[in-house]
């Protein structure tokens, strides 16, 4: 069996056995395996003809629009801006009657990430078929819509399909399907939410404004996959990420390192108006929830969208929110509270307190703080234990 293979795996049960360390490994795996079979595919001879006559390396960002008739491909180099729409005027000009004149942007970041912004289209900008409201982050294999017009938006190179270095390999019985990855785990989700970013869209021009959630999004993942996570989902102007955890007997050292990622994650918003000329500091607010969920493929065959679902991450969305109106920085579920206290070295200070949720019939406990006490806690933590270290 080859190794990269490796996430045909054979039952459910093989599955449950897996560390979370391998079953994020075969998340991205897989992810990446599909997106370069796809870009394989679109340059196989005897294909759609060739429109444009130069096809870009493996290793140059590009779009490539494939339909029956044309295989085209605009290069994403030389420059940081390119503006896309049906007026000749834009840098990636598309005849499409449903496009607006001007209908986006994509922009690329210094640290070399590429973000896609919606210039007020009157159809709207998707990606993956998801409406783009707020710069979006870009990630290899991603499909773009533009009116009736997809391109696929490619920015890594294209590696052997199947080399020897296997992030993971496991037993492959023969006439075994591929697995959705359908696992039932206890896991740990935080949102992270940018406060008052409606009104500050009302105050920052498109370049400043896109400028800035981009470097946030971008700081954000690099802190989550620090602490062993990902980057779930980016929705509207917060990030989602979850933490699976390797067994029921956890404790106060696996939720500090979510705490530890979100006190990394408050710093570094907070310092973003020293390097941008911003109105004030930006804040965030956050919801911590820990239970069981499903990690699954909610995607397609061809385009997986790996995620957990269920009432636990429900949950944490709903915390996150009830901050902005109890006037809290940070709300978390009754179990997160239960597992950080158990052997814990030092008092934990958030306080107990019931919520109305959104969408749930009782309320329910939670327990709440601010940064400051999570700081305080942290330090006090840290001295006590070399739990993150």
């Amino acid at each position: 069996m080859d190794a990269d293979l490796a996430f045909n795996l054979p039952d459910q049960k093989l599955l449950e056995t897996l560390t979370p360390q391998q079953l994020v490994a075969i998340i991205f795996r897989q992810q990446q395996i599909i997106a370069h079979l796809r870009h394989a595919v679109s340059q196989l001879p005897h294909g759609p003809e060739l429109i444009h006559p130069e096809i870009p390396p493996p290793t140059e960002p590009h779009l490539a629009l494939v339909t029956d008739e044309t295989m085209c491909y605009f290069p994403l180099t030389g420059g940081t801006c390119w503006t896309i729409g049906r007026s000749e005027e834009n840098a990636i000009v598309l005849a499409d009657r449903w496009m607006s004149r001007t209908h986006a942007m994509i922009q690329r970041m210094g640290q070399g990430e590429f973000y896609l912004i919606d210039l007020g289209s009157r159809n709207g900008t998707f990606v993956n078929g998801r409406r783009v409201s707020i710069p979006m982050p870009l990630h290899n294999g991603d499909r773009i819509t533009f009116g009736q017009t997809e391109l696929d938006f490619f920015n890594e190179p294209l590696p052997p399909l199947f080399s020897d270095s296997a992030i993971l390999s496991l037993p492959q019985p023969e006439g075994s399907a591929t697995a959705l990855l359908h696992v039932r785990r206890l896991l740990t989700v935080l949102v992270v939410d940018i406060r008052d970013f409606t009104q500050l869209t009302r105050q920052l021009n498109e370049e400043l404004l896109s400028e800035v959630i981009g470097t946030w999004f971008h700081r954000a993942g690099e802190i989550i996959r620090q602490y062993g996570s990902w980057v779930d989902k980016y929705i509207g102007d917060a990030v989602m990420a979850v933490w699976i955890h390797e067994s029921e007997e956890i404790g106060y050292r696996e939720i500090c390192y979510t705490l530890s990622a979100l006190e990394d994650l408050r710093s570094m918003t907070g310092e973003l108006h020293q390097q941008y000329p911003l109105p004030a500091p930006l804040r965030i607010g956050a919801g911590l929830n820990t239970g069981y969920a499903m990690v699954g493929n909610t995607g397609s065959g061809d385009r997986p969208d790996y995620t957990a679902l269920g009432d636990t991450v429900n949950a944490a969305f709903r915390l996150e929110s009830a901050t902005k109106t109890i006037q809290a920085d940070i709300a978390m579920g009754a179990t997160t509270y239960h597992y950080l206290v158990g052997g814990c070295p030092a008092a934990v200070p958030f306080r107990p307190q019931v919520l109305s949720l959104k969408g749930y019939e009782t309320p329910v406990p939670a327990y709440i703080g601010t940064f400051a006490d999570l700081h305080s806690f942290l330090e006090k933590a840290l001295k006590s234990s070399d739990t993150l270290h």
